[in-house]
């Protein structure tokens, strides 16, 4: 089964670096926000009805001229409502000015529907593959026309000297200069670009330099929340001023830079100021590309402490819009419904700053945002299906944002909505051809013989191709065992143990890496590879983890493209490879070819190769050219890198496609779902093969109890041994109780794991249900017999019957 690929957009913040600016070609930083431009349409109605009223108010407001009126009324320290005067004018204001901004700027794209992945831009690193606007074609230097930069006000005051005025401020209690200081620097953009560009005098249209002095930055923002609260309302202040400036043309540089320093205000964690960091947001996602091209860029360069704090804040901004503690402090949801997608655009941008530096700033876990997994998911993504780039705003358009668990769950139901509608399906035929229907006909049923494993598994799913994506049922020949779960999960253990078995030849295990990689050797058929990835599939598909030691590398290969093309001559499987990927793999080699990178002597005279490599395959040798005539072709100084990534490309891509490309649709044909457009390589991994992190401690506090107590003397027994077990016999513990020795995606705590009493004699071994993940535990009188009982059996812990 192929997919079209939806017209749905990710969030460009997904970006891998890339080539040039960093950012992949066909990169659009923009996609998959038109959401907030859409509540903006909806509120035009309400602005005509008001406008007059609200005109007047924005006259009121536009002076806030001096510091002394900035610091009249202050509020005193630690006022419930410290900012609530903000918060009702800022939503007053007249939008007119926006869209005077927005009709000098370039119109906002929105992508069409693509009707074939055929239309789809090529294949690049670690992103969903879908149409972009190219981002790649702009220059370093933006070739636009730049808007010239006003003359900026002469600010002198260093960071010594702020310091020194805080100083005295705090022994004083004089904080007039402090004040100054800071009703005058946050006054306007211009004054901000004044106290804290490097230098006034140049220009800084860099994307490497955004000519701010973050040392000041930090300074400032350090010492603002140990103000006194008329200060930090100034700030405030200042803030809203520069909002609410007529654009009456494209942002400067300097402008950007403003957004940039303001972004980092801690003032912004505090909810009271919700209404004008929403406001700050909304300005910020409705930037150009362009302009956002260099904020991104200037992003990266934020330290990893501030990095951090800027997308916690927004984090923490979007879930508390979500699901407020306090909802009168926040203007309905209906007049704010612009506030989510605009922090989300937002967040994209850090995201794709992230994105461009390796190692990242921070985790791509960082970006996760936990709230969203009590939200109705799977609205969200059938909204993001049916309505894709348009105005109607859906997390899933911007996947970053959304954890690994509650991916799983919209992969999950999507499958179970899959499988249900393909056993109704057969359920339909069978009564339209006057059939008496039978119940195995809803089910994947395999039968296999324990001795003849691998063969009758493969045999099994080839012949039964139309049913993979039904609910998977597996019978062991001549064994009395009823799969509630529990034979499926040995099925997959044991198959994928004698698959990945190097006696098998379909996979090369590398013990330097410890993990398995494609075999080379050509063969007539590769259809065992097909099977292994519907396998793999099939795991996913019915929420099993598998253990099996794939390098990273494969599972970005095994979203190349995420969508099935519709034309079968386009090539699949492939991806962008470095050097860092074979590391992962073949460490030994990638190291050799890394000391060929940075050797300092003659390189064509001191190794003597060509663009040709050699593999033995069979106990023949054979040689391959790189390019062509590439056994003609030395290795010199010059073409080294040309060598080394083509050399990595054979290896990885091209001398494994025909293996490969088995292995992929094999996959898809039963995980062929938009759902993987969400993931990103790490993600699929985690869903295929769980953590092989244990943590029984987590298993001990989630664990239940039937028939005991967690205080019982045989409970505590219990725990005592497991917890001084090896990490081998923990292993064979949890696999013995849930037929599986990996940790599935949302922890132990998924496990469900249940201890119920065994009212048969301690003579007895422990005996597990693993289709309830439940173990049944004899009350043993002592820890030495329990630990002697147990270990027998989960030492020997094959085959199932019936009592």
């Amino acid at each position: 089964m192929s997919l079209q690929s939806p017209p749905a957009a990710t969030a460009a913040a997904d970006l891998p670096s890339g080539p040039g600016t960093g950012l992949p070609p066909g990169a659009d930083l923009n996609q998959g926000s038109a959401a907030p431009a859409s509540a903006e349409e909806g509120g035009e109605d309400e602005e005509e009805e008001e406008e007059g009223e609200k005109e007047k108010e924005r006259e009121e407001l536009l002076p806030i001229p001096s510091a002394s009126s900035a610091a009249a009324g202050g509020l005193e320290r630690g006022a419930k409502n410290q900012f609530s005067t903000f918060s009702n004018f800022i939503t007053t204001i007249n939008q007119k000015k926006e869209g005077i901004g927005n009709r000098n700027s370039p119109t906002q794209l929105v992508i069409p529907n693509i009707k074939n992945v055929r239309d789809l831009s090529p294949i690049c690193l670690d992103v969903r593959q879908k149409q972009r606007i190219s981002i790649d074609t702009l220059p370093q230097e933006v070739k636009a026309p730049i808007p010239p930069e006003p003359s900026l006000p002469i600010r002198t005051k260093t960071v010594k000297d702020f310091q020194d005025d805080v100083e005295k401020a705090k022994s004083s209690g004089d904080w007039k200069a402090v004040h100054y200081f800071y009703s005058t620097t946050f006054d306007s953009f211009l004054e901000i670009n004044a106290a804290f560009k490097k230098d006034t005098n140049s220009p800084f249209n860099t994307i490497e330099d955004s000519g701010i002095n973050a040392k000041f930055v930090n300074v400032v923002y350090d010492a603002l929340l140990n103000t006194p609260q008329d200060v930090q309302k100034s700030v405030l202040k200042g803030v809203i001023n520069g909002l609410l400036q007529e654009w009456k043309g494209p942002r400067t540089k300097d402008d950007l830079r403003a957004y940039c320093i303001l972004l980092q205000n801690p003032q912004f964690s505090n909810t009271s100021t919700y209404v004008i960091y929403a406001h700050l947001l909304r300005q910020i996602a409705a930037l150009t590309e362009a302009d956002h091209h260099f904020l991104v860029h200037w992003s990266k360069k934020i330290s990893q402490k501030r990095f951090k704090q800027l997308v916690d804040r927004l984090l923490q901004f979007i879930s508390l819009r979500l699901f407020p503690a306090k909802p009168e402090e926040f203007p309905p949801m209906v007049k704010c419904t612009w506030w989510i997608p605009s922090a989300t655009k937002v967040l994209a941008l850090f995201n794709a700053a992230n994105s461009l530096i390796n190692p990242p700033i921070i985790s791509y876990t960082d970006f996760y945002n936990s709230t969203l997994d009590h939200i109705d998911l799977m609205e969200e993504y059938h909204n993001w299906q049916c309505y894709g780039n348009s105005h109607r705003f859906s997390f899933c358009q911007y996947p970053f944002i959304i954890s690994i668990t509650a991916k799983k769950v919209i992969i999950q139901r999507d499958s179970e909505q899959q499988m249900i509608s393909i056993a109704r399906q057969s359920l339909v035929d069978k009564v339209s051809r006057r059939q008496k229907p039978d119940m195995n006909m809803l089910f994947l049923n395999v039968k296999v013989r324990r001795t003849h494993l691998v063969s009758d598994s493969l045999d099994e799913l080839a012949r039964k191709r139309a049913d993979l994506k039904k609910k998977l049922k597996v019978t062991f020949v001549g064994e009395a065992g009823l799969d509630m779960g529990g034979l499926t999960k040995e099925w997959f253990l044991l198959l994928i143990r004698q698959i990945f078995h190097p006696d098998y030849g379909m996979f090369t295990y590398h013990k330097d890496s410890h993990c398995h990689w494609f075999s080379s050797f050509k063969c007539d058929n590769y259809s065992e590879f097909r099977l292994v990835g519907a396998l793999m599939g099939l795991a996913v598909y019915n929420s099993i983890t598998l253990d099996i030691r794939f390098p990273p590398c494969c599972y970005k290969k095994l979203l190349s493209p995420p969508i099935v093309p519709c034309d079968h001559n386009m090539l699949v499987g492939i991806c962008d490879v470095t050097l860092d990927d074979l590391f992962q793999i073949m460490p030994e080699l990638a190291h050799g070819l890394s000391e060929l990178l940075s050797y300092e002597g003659n390189v064509e005279e001191d190794f003597y190769s060509t663009f040709q490599v050699f593999q033995e395959e069979f106990g023949v040798i054979k040689s391959y050219n790189l390019k062509p005539n590439g056994d003609k072709i030395p290795v010199t100084n010059q073409n080294r890198k040309e060598y080394v990534q083509l050399y990595v490309d054979f290896l990885l891509n091209k001398s494994i496609y025909k293996q490969f490309a088995a292995f992929y649709y094999g996959f898809h044909s039963v995980c062929a779902s938009y759902a993987l457009l969400l993931l990103r390589p790490e993600e699929v991994e985690i869903l295929v093969c769980g953590s092989p992190e244990l943590d029984m401690s987590a298993l001990q506090r989630s664990t239940q109890y039937e028939g005991y107590q967690k205080t019982d003397l045989t409970i505590r027994y219990f725990w005592d041994v497991v917890l001084g077990f090896s990490l081998d016999l923990q292993k064979k513990l949890l696999h013995f109780a849930t037929g599986s020795d990996r940790v599935p995606v949302g922890g132990m705590a998924d496990l469900n794991f249940k201890i119920s009493k065994s009212e048969t004699s301690t003579n007895w071994l422990p005996v597990a249900h693993t289709c309830f993940n439940q173990l049944c535990l004899p009350p043993y009188k002592n820890k030495k017999e329990l630990k002697q009982k147990l270990i027998i059996g989960i030492s020997n812990a094959e085959g199932f019957g019936l009592e």
